[in-house]
């Protein structure tokens, strides 16, 4: 994992940044609608395929890969890796994991599943050790499928990595529809920057298995 540093003083985006940080501090969310009938069709894993898919597309832009490291300085990180949450049906409640980022599906995949075989029943909010700084969250709400969703951080201005949570699949006539709520800092990303992320990760989904 690497960690560029933004020289900030040179840094194009940083009339941007400075007004949506600390003028007008402004995160939004919208809530967007992935295609995955091509998906559904191939038998794959619907929830470790799209940790997948989004942890490539993320990995593409760096506007999804630009945060404030432990020290409070701002920089790109090379590379992110998925944390998510597991439900447990039992206790109603949630744990949340994280899996390495290995560009070849299969290799994530396999790395994904050893994860869930060690950890996917053990309870707690955090029960697998070692999570790494260069990580983005995803959650699944499965029960319900929605139009908009909406995070609330009061006190987290200084969080401008991307958060993701995935609905219920509706049908369209023969489409499978998956609603994508996805919460960005206006500092870091744009509506075109979302715009263009949605974009690559239908292509993705629709290419999937490669």
């Amino acid at each position: 994992m690497a960690f560029q540093i933004i020289d900030r003083s040179h840094w194009e985006r940083e009339p941007y940044f400075q007004h949506y940080h600390q003028e007008v501090p402004c995160s939004y969310s919208l809530t967007a609608v992935l295609d995955v009938t091509e998906l559904r069709k191939s038998r794959i894993k619907l929830y470790p395929a799209l940790l997948y898919l989004l942890t490539a597309q993320v990995n593409e832009q760096p506007q999804f890969r630009t945060a404030f490291n432990r020290e409070g300085t701002l920089g790109i990180y090379d590379e992110m890796c998925p944390s998510y949450t597991v439900f447990h049906p039992d206790e109603g409640s949630f744990s949340n994991l994280w899996t390495p980022w290995h560009p070849d599906y299969g290799s994530f995949l396999s790395a994904f599943l050893e994860d869930q075989e060690q950890f996917g029943t053990v309870p707690g909010f955090a029960p697998k050790p070692g999570q790494p700084d260069n990580i983005f969250t995803v959650s699944m709400v499965p029960w319900i499928s929605f139009e908009g969703f909406h995070l609330n951080l009061p006190k987290g201005n200084d969080y401008l990595i991307p958060i993701f949570t995935a609905g219920k699949i509706r049908r369209d006539g023969a489409r499978q529809l998956l609603p994508l709520a996805i919460q960005v800092h206006h500092a870091v990303c744009d509506g075109f920057h979302v715009a263009r992320f949605m974009e690559g990760l239908q292509k993705k989904t629709d290419a999937l298995p490669l």
